[in-house]
């Protein structure tokens, strides 16, 4: 409720204030109604989780019951018994550990309540202790307090839940229904998140929606761009429409940094870390796997950042990120983890380790899922007199499909192609005097009878490779090779001629201001980018032709990417500089179609699309009849095109009548200011510069002055 005033209040500010009452007349003032007056705030969703935040505040207690009941002489020994298991997991607050005691027995009633820092550790307490066999006649039964409370509050009746009425929403795909074929992009800038469609034929964007403070760090899209998900600090949201963007679900996870969704949207991964206590300990980790649509937590993970720092390329306080990696495809059954010695597979029907058993693999150092299959890759570098090897295992049955033994071994990295046909390990070997390395390729095709091995040198096997990548759902790759400031750019086929089994070089192009590759979705087109140091060099590339169709440059520009359809390009300066922030769009052929600079620019994410529902032979005859099925574009892209030129004409007619009119307005000046300039020039009406003679005028004056004595005997020598 409104508070309400008295009037005395009201005088009493009105003299502090200097405000004459009686010249205001208080009948006249109505306010709206309600306790906002009328003005509906922004925060709604804020001040509701602020909330959330208020009902947690006994998320740091305890609750271990089935302890031993104890006369008055032992109740110290036992306090002392469970404070040394519950300290080690966390920090007690200061008479944080309670036993209650019967008044009348003065022994223990059998549980007491613990009282830490953090919920974080209260919960890593639970997770540990419940289960506790103290001895045969005591095992610990732990809960959070607030559970208690909660199961308090179930009423002694049974009533039959309250079923709500089905409401429609919209549907999430209809974006994919643009009669114009279009596709979104999302962009942050300052506190603003927008959706916007990529007009290209209108040469700009237009705004879908936008909201401000949407998130407090990031925006992702899910795989097939039927969800963008936003991050607060109470958990994660997810949203989605085609113009409406509500929001669909929330996921409660405090002080969440990183998310990640399953390929075929069925699973969100949240991840937090949490400072420790005692300085000595590490981090603290909370990884949980929601069910997108319901919100329901299948399965989490906790425990110490270490436990979840074994093998990848690390990430946030040491962790590897993604933790989990899920097997290719739409159905999401598989999702694995790597720790020390194993590969941890679980299976998401019941999310419990397949088998009930980790894969042992001793020095496992990394490993990466088939996009298409369920087919593990794995890399173990060398051990003492074993040689490091890559193996290829099938899931579930965990069996071995193929190995390959790799000898003097500094270094190996696993890129599998789009489609799973084929595995590139690119492998980085000492010399015989171990004092530098050489690269080769060892090629797998996945698909082929005993899955063959092929070994791919570089002509030169000393070049340093800066950049690799497959192009999609094709049998081509591409190497950026060399040294810096030009290195040199290979394209390599899978196949040669009629012979499909042998790799080829189909050329290399010397150099190349290039350092990151980025082949269009549909594969054929490639951006050779020469990011960072080269300053944002673009050349766009026809692997087909073999030939460069532009070159261009996006000056500091930190990133590319292409939308999904393959017909266009983002390029975008973030907040990493701070100067030319914004981003470009440009066709697939290297045309800038337009620019749009922001400041404190942060992010830009095309919408994914889900796959065709085509089959591979009606694609492949819509390819054939393209020219029939075109004319109706061509019609549309004529009429545009029309439409433009006109506007554009329009447009330059309006900036010669500003232009005119801006003239005329300072000639009506100059002359309204002709008196005045008479008078400054003493009496001399013409403003023709010719008329007047320039005269040149000498004066001198003295700048310094400066007495020196000399002394006598020095001026006779």
């Amino acid at each position: 409720m409104s508070e309400v005033v008295s009037m005395e209040e009201i005088r009493a500010i009105s003299d502090r204030l200097g405000v004459d009452l009686t010249q205001i007349d208080l009948d006249s003032i109505h306010l709206p109604p309600g306790d906002d007056l009328g003005i509906p705030s922004d925060d709604e969703d804020l001040l509701e989780e602020d909330a959330l935040e208020e009902d947690q505040g006994f998320g740091n207690i305890l609750v271990v019951d089935n302890l031993p009941v104890v006369p008055k002489e032992k109740y110290e020994k036992l306090e002392g018994v469970v404070r040394k298991i519950y300290s080690q997991l966390g920090v007690i607050k200061e008479g944080g550990l309670y036993m209650p005691v019967d008044p009348e027995t003065q022994k223990t009633l059998g549980y007491c309540f613990i009282e830490y820092n953090t919920p974080q550790e209260a919960e890593l307490s639970k997770e540990k202790t419940h289960g506790y066999k103290l001895d045969r006649s005591h095992i610990f039964a732990v809960n959070m307090f607030e559970d208690i409370e909660k199961f308090l509050k179930v009423p002694d009746e049974w009533a039959p839940p309250e079923i709500k009425p089905y409401v429609p929403g919209e549907m999430l795909l209809k974006w994919l229904t643009d009669e114009k074929a279009r596709d979104q992009y999302v962009i942050r800038s300052g506190g603003d998140t927008e959706v916007l469609w990529n007009d290209a034929r209108q040469m700009k964007p237009e705004l879908v929606y936008k909201r401000p403070y949407w998130t407090e760090s990031f925006v992702q899209w899910s795989p097939m761009g039927t969800y963008l998900a936003t991050v607060h600090r109470q958990g994660a949201a997810i949203w989605g429409g085609a113009t409406t963007f509500n929001r669909l679900m929330r996921y409660a996870h405090p002080q969440v940094k990183l998310i990640d969704f399953s390929p075929g949207e069925r699973y969100l991964v949240t991840y937090s870390s949490h400072e420790p206590s005692n300085p000595r300990d590490t981090h603290r980790v909370v990884l949980n796997i929601f069910d997108v649509r319901t919100g329901k937590v299948m399965r989490d993970f906790k425990g110490s950042a270490d436990e979840f720092a074994v093998g990848g390329t690390g990430g946030v306080t040491g962790v590897s990120w993604p933790v989990f990696r899920w097997s290719g495809g739409k159905e999401d059954k598989y999702f694995a983890r790597i720790g020390k010695n194993v590969i941890s597979v679980y299976e998401t029907e019941t999310f419990s380790l397949i088998d009930k058993k980790s894969i042992k693999v001793e020095n496992v150092m990394d490993f990466s899922w088939s996009p298409t299959d369920p087919i593990l890759s794995l890399f173990v570098p060398e051990c003492g007199n074993q040689p490091a090897r890559v193996s290829l295992v099938q899931i579930p049955s965990k069996e071995e499909l193929r190995q390959k033994n790799l000898f003097s071994v500094s270094d190996c990295k696993m890129y599998w192609q789009s489609n799973g046909d084929y595995l590139a390990v690119k492998v980085d070997r000492y010399t015989k005097t171990k004092k530098s390395t050489y690269t080769g390729f060892e090629l797998f095709r996945i698909k082929e009878r005993d899955i063959p091995i092929e070994v791919l040198e570089l002509d030169n096997k000393n070049d340093k490779i800066i950049a690799f990548a497959w192009e999609p759902k094709g049998h081509r790759f591409a190497v950026i090779h060399g040294d810096n400031p030009r290195p040199d750019v290979s394209f390599y086929s899978m196949r040669s001629g009629t012979n499909t089994g042998r790799v080829s070089k189909l050329t290399t192009l010397k150099g190349k201001q290039a350092n990151a590759l980025y082949w269009s979705p549909g594969g054929r087109f490639i951006i050779l980018a020469g990011m960072k140091g080269f300053n944002g060099q673009l050349e766009f590339f026809d692997v087909d032709e073999l030939d460069t169709m532009a070159s261009a440059e996006h000056f500091m520009a930190t990133d590319v990417e292409w939308d999904p359809t393959g017909r266009y390009v983002a390029t975008a300066v973030t907040s990493v500089h701070e100067m030319e922030n914004g981003f470009n769009i440009w066709s697939f052929n290297g045309k800038l179609l337009y620019r749009i600079l922001k400041d404190h620019f942060f992010q830009f994410l095309w919408r994914p699309r889900p796959p065709s529902f085509l089959s591979k032979e009606k694609e492949e005859e819509i390819a054939k009849n393209l020219k029939k099925y075109s004319k109706k574009y061509e019609a549309e892209d004529q009429d545009v095109s029309l439409l433009l030129s006109e506007q554009d004409r329009e447009k330059r007619k309006k900036l010669k009548e500003e232009w005119e009119a801006w003239i005329n307005e300072w000639k009506q000046l100059h002359e309204e200011e002709k008196m005045e300039r008479e008078k400054l020039r003493d009496g001399e009406a013409s403003d023709e510069e010719e008329e007047y003679q320039a005269k040149e005028v000498e004066v001198e004056e003295i700048i310094k002055v400066d007495e020196e004595v000399i002394p006598f005997e020095e001026s006779q020598q």
